[in-house]
């Protein structure tokens, strides 16, 4: 009965009323709704006016996703905003898709259309499959909001009962959050992974969205796993099949650059040098500093530690390079006391292997003075140490 009255809410939306609203509240402050829903409501019926200003908040949470111009004309539902794809993602898959000759896909567990909406922007027809009703006309409402209506069909059905055999593709997006909040096993996934991959088996192309902290064991031999960050920061990973069978691959974005290995030997373990490298999450997940310690000629400050050190200065988007100028044995009273003599009042605390946390350090050290530094807390051969310096090339 909830989802009913959820479903009349959000379709009052669309009515000339409806649509008033939401052009009005557009750039409201969510710390005055209630002032707003107030006025609001002597003029208009308050189950609409709740419609609308919960819609209004989540385009302004779906702005960190889509941007300002399209989630401000999308539509969307709570777990919409928190589990759609980035569009710089969707992006990036719709491109690939794109390279390998895929011109129709099946979009199983579509959401609110996120993915749909991207590969219908690069002239993918698409076949948008998700079970919930409320879901499906959310991503209805999206196509048609971004005139994409003609390139992009909505189902509401359970996936597992869909042909997929006209399509070149299959994209599956499992859902992998339930009661209880995020999901870690695969095949506790709805569908479950296993179910996703002999779908994706039966494509010529598929390409299945899971969980960045997925095993290396669990992904199948004949899949590609990619793992994408953007901006820094590890969004997700994908089995491609009908690409590289037992590549891995990790794509930074937005500069979209890509790094494949996973052959070479792990680095050797050497003294930390002039340079520290930390390699972008997206190249540890896919288990390729290797190859990042090989491209500068470096190696491991320690072997169960990403940090990758060097002699000299080489460019890489793969990694972000420090300056090291000091490297002591953890001791926080040295710490301060570096500090203070070199009037360090603006410092950036990083960790990696160490148990002490960067707000710790931040509390108890007292700042003064212009200069800047970077600590990063980690091991080196096994030992607790502090190296002190700054980012390079500034």
């Amino acid at each position: 009965m909830g989802r009913v009255t959820d479903l009349a809410a959000f379709t009052a939306l669309f009515t000339p009323e409806g649509q008033d609203l939401l052009a009005a509240v557009r750039d409201y402050e969510p710390a005055k709704e209630l002032a707003v829903a107030s006025r609001l409501r002597r003029d208009h019926p308050a189950e609409l006016v709740s419609a609308v200003l919960g819609q209004a908040r989540l385009r302004q949470r779906a702005v960190a996703k889509f941007g300002a111009e399209d989630a401000y004309r999308m539509y969307f539902t709570p777990n919409g905003v928190e589990q759609s794809t980035r569009a710089t993602v969707g992006s990036h898959r719709a491109a690939r898709l794109t390279a390998l000759g895929v011109r129709s896909v099946a979009d199983l567990c579509s959401g609110i259309g996120g993915d749909a909406l991207a590969l219908a922007r690069a002239g993918i027809s698409v076949l948008a499959v998700d079970r919930d009703p409320l879901t499906a006309e959310a991503a209805r409402a999206n196509a048609a909001a971004l005139g994409l209506a003609d390139l992009i069909e909505v189902r509401c059905a359970d996936v597992t009962e869909i042909d997929t055999s006209p399509y070149d593709a299959v994209f599956v997006d499992p859902a992998r959050r339930g009661g209880r909040g995020r999901i870690f096993d695969p095949e506790a996934y709805s569908p479950p992974l296993s179910w996703a991959v002999e779908a994706a088996r039966k494509a010529p192309h598929a390409a299945l969205k899971i969980a960045p902290g997925i095993p290396h064991e669990a992904v199948p031999d004949e899949a590609e796993a990619e793992w994408i960050s953007d901006g820094g920061d590890v969004k997700e990973a994908v089995l491609w099949f009908g690409t590289e069978p037992g590549a891995r691959r990790a794509t930074l974005l937005p500069g979209g650059a890509s790094l494949t290995g996973g052959t070479l030997p792990d680095p050797r373990v050497r003294p930390v040098g002039r340079y520290l490298y930390e390699p972008d999450g997206a190249v540890i997940r896919a288990h390729l500093v290797a190859e990042v310690a090989e491209q500068l000629d470096g190696g491991l400050i320690d072997e169960t530690i990403a940090y990758v050190t060097a002699d000299e200065l080489r460019p890489t988007p793969y990694a972000a390079a420090y300056e090291i100028t000091d490297e002591l044995p953890f001791n926080l009273k040295h710490l301060k006391a570096l500090l203070r003599e070199r009037e360090i009042g603006t410092l950036t605390v990083k960790k990696r292997g160490s148990a002490v946390e960067p707000e710790e350090i931040r509390r108890r050290v007292k700042l003064k003075g212009p200069n800047a530094a970077t600590v990063l807390l980690t091991r080196v051969a096994g030992a607790p140490t502090m190296l002190i310096g700054q980012p390079a090339g500034r």
